[in-house]
């Protein structure tokens, strides 16, 4: 995949907030430019102890998602956990396991948000610019914004508004099981980051591509930690 290079990871706060502001005039919410045929998924897990952060990324064809390739890579964390800043933590080892990926993805989904940000600029809006791919937020919980309630049957969604803007949805993907957070990353639009979403839902609450990379990165984290552990005398 062709990577970015549009910053440096490592800087003080009030530099990676300057990156975040500037970077967020770059997100344009545009209709995809074709039919999606691959979608990925990408998440990231810690250490239970030290300085590493663990990534891994899956692409499957879509809309059977079947799974066509995967790649995890490891890397220190460098910045602090600092709310709105998730992207630089985890950015670094994601870039790496993507630089391992053959097949470009016509769409990443990330576990976390996309234009539902403070600065309208989080980890999925972030790393789809890093990526130059269009990108999808689906998060576990709300970040920014106010929503109606949702009801309760599955495919409903009630928009996510951010001082009078939409940002996103809020979106049930199982009857009468907590909704999650879908924003558009990146090249995408709130309607098609819905739709990809709840097309990715097999039977769970999360989309098949986080879900699956959610697992696979646990297990690479697991496996790494015990060859650790395993060669210290």
């Amino acid at each position: 995949m062709r990577i970015r290079t549009i910053h440096e990871w490592n800087l003080p706060y009030q530099e990676a907030v300057t990156i975040q502001r500037r970077l967020s005039e770059e997100i344009r919410q545009i209709p995809l430019s074709k039919p999606v045929k691959t979608i990925a998924g990408a998440d990231a897990s810690y250490a239970r102890r030290g300085r590493r952060v663990y990534a891994a990324v899956l692409v499957f064809s879509f809309p059977d998602l079947v799974l066509m390739e995967q790649a995890s890579a490891t890397d220190t964390v460098r910045c602090p956990y600092i709310p709105g800043l998730l992207s630089f933590r985890e950015g670094p080892a994601l870039v790496k396991a993507f630089r391992k990926i053959r097949t470009k993805p016509d769409v990443i989904i990330f576990d976390g948000q996309g234009i539902a940000h403070p600065r309208g600029m989080g980890i999925a809006s972030h790393m789809g610019l890093v990526l130059d791919c269009p990108s999808v937020g689906c998060a576990k919980n709300r970040l920014v914004g106010a929503h109606a309630p949702v009801p309760e049957k599955r495919g409903s969604a009630v928009p996510l508004t951010e001082r009078g803007r939409v940002v996103g949805a809020v979106l049930r993907t199982r009857d009468r099981v907590k909704p999650v957070f879908v924003s558009p990353g990146r090249a995408v639009t709130v309607a098609e980051a819905i739709d990809l979403v709840l097309d990715c839902c097999k039977g769970y609450r999360l989309p098949e591509p986080t879900r699956q990379a959610h697992l696979a990165v646990n297990r690479f984290r697991l496996e790494r930690e015990r060859a650790h552990h395993s060669i210290i005398p």
